[in-house]
């Protein structure tokens, strides 16, 4: 196997991640109707079965970096894949709605826990000229993940007397795939160093991602930690800079309004005027659009830089989600609304989508960057949460024009973040990076 193909195979185990996070995220769409009906649940206990798992996936973002730090990235990917594996088998042969519930929460964690370990695992072991594209295939397999459980759920609709057991259950098989992969990679060369101060462990990683490079490296993360004030503390004030960065990238690429259209896409185009099937099959091609733009910022990142890709992307989000905003407050929707909807979704997959998980994962030092990448993930699934429950709320109470157009001030904001703010990280060495976000 060459270097390359190396790395690429412990980078897509990885983000083996975040297929079952994004499979596990859109499988419940296609059982939560069966399973209202099956344990007659009240509109409160219905709503909680649909939303458990995301408050795991909180919890899971808020907590999955202390895993990460005491037992290294390898061990906490390896324990995250058991959760997704009980998780599918539990849920698909639950006797009753507490243990269905249970489980549920269990894929939630391993959600939100595999948000922090997998796109810092692949960033510590990725060489800086293809790091950007590396970890956006966690970002890739996510959006890839909710295709396929959509296209899954679709197959399985009449499979055995219930069906949605099967939805539910298949996820064990990329599960299991997952799990035995996992236990084929190496550990991340910085915690080996950083945090056992195995130096010859460390060093034949290194020396497998890039031998050329490789006592460069580990000179560059052996002098980070020296010239390190020493504190492993995030809020001890000194990491002020990247916590900023962070919590402020996490926060628009939520307030943009993106889980709200994905999640009610089909209630978004029948607010347009769309029939419930034009609506439905609408809700695909959202999908569909996700991935391709995704893909294609996967391939730019490396060369064109995070910055480049935002500013297009922030350019274009304002201009969707005030022509959208326009198109509610003048009642003229015609086909526009859901093809500017899809422009939307391209320049959103082509920016803030592909470019989250790379950033968060490359601006935090060594020291804190498991500490970091929980706080970016955590803050990015608290707003998904909030924007998710209060959107239908919003769109009724004060109308769709004004829900698009605070969408819209929002990017108008992000645009002046980027331009005022975020710093370039392509090419650049992770310990490299550290030295300009302190300096930026």
């Amino acid at each position: 196997m060459s270097q390359q193909q190396r790395i690429f195979f412990w980078s897509i185990t990885a983000a083996l991640g975040g297929f079952l996070f994004g499979f596990d995220t859109a499988v419940i769409s296609g059982v939560e109707q069966s399973l209202q009906s099956l344990w007659h649940l009240s509109v409160w206990e219905h709503g909680l079965t649909v939303s458990i798992a995301l408050i795991g996936t909180v919890i899971g973002s808020m907590t999955g970096g202390i895993p990460a730090e005491a037992l290294g990235r390898k061990k906490t990917l390896f324990w995250i894949a058991i959760l997704y594996l009980a998780a599918s088998l539990g849920t698909a042969l639950a006797p009753n709605w507490p243990i269905f519930l249970m489980f549920r929460f269990l894929g939630g964690l391993g959600v939100g826990a595999s948000s922090v370990a997998a796109p810092m695992y692949i960033t510590e072991i990725s060489p800086a000229k293809s790091r950007g594209k590396l970890v956006g295939l966690f970002q890739f397999n996510v959006v890839f993940g909710i295709l396929i459980a959509y296209l899954s759920n679709f197959l399985l609709a009449d499979a055995g007397a219930e069906p949605w057991r099967w939805m539910l259950g298949v996820q064990a098989l990329p599960s299991v795939i997952f799990l035995v992969a996992v236990l084929n990679i190496p550990e991340s060369p910085r915690w080996l160093l950083l945090r056992k101060g195995a130096e010859a462990e460390a060093r034949t990683v290194l020396d497998m991602i890039d031998p050329a490079t490789a006592e460069q490296t580990f000179a560059a993360i052996q002098q980070s930690s020296h010239q390190s004030t020493g504190s492993t503390r995030l809020f001890s004030g000194q990491y002020n800079t990247p916590i900023m960065l962070a919590v402020l990238f996490a926060v628009f690429n939520q307030v943009s309004g993106i889980n709200a259209i994905i999640y009610y896409a089909p209630r978004i185009f029948e607010m347009t005027g769309l029939g419930k099937n034009s609506a439905l099959l609408s809700s695909a091609g959202v999908g569909l659009i996700n991935l391709i733009f995704t893909l294609i910022s996967m391939n730019l990142i490396d060369r064109y830089g995070r910055r480049t890709l935002m500013k297009i992307g922030s350019v274009g989000l304002i201009i969707t989600l005030g022509l959208v905003a326009r198109a509610f407050y003048t009642e003229d929707f015609g086909m526009t609304v859901p093809i500017l909807l899809f422009c939307y979704i391209a320049f959103f997959g082509f920016s803030q989508g592909a470019v989250i998980w790379v950033f968060i994962s490359e601006i935090f030092p060594n020291e804190v960057r498991a500490s970091g990448q929980a706080l970016g993930s955590f803050t990015h699934w608290l707003m998904a949460a909030i924007i998710t429950f209060a959107f239908p709320y919003l769109s009724e109470r004060f109308g769709g024009g004004n829900t698009f157009l605070f969408f819209a001030i929002m990017m108008v904001l992000q645009l002046l973040f980027v331009l005022r703010l975020m710093p370039e990280t392509k090419g650049t060495s992770l310990e490299k990076i550290e030295r300009t976000v302190f300096n930026h």
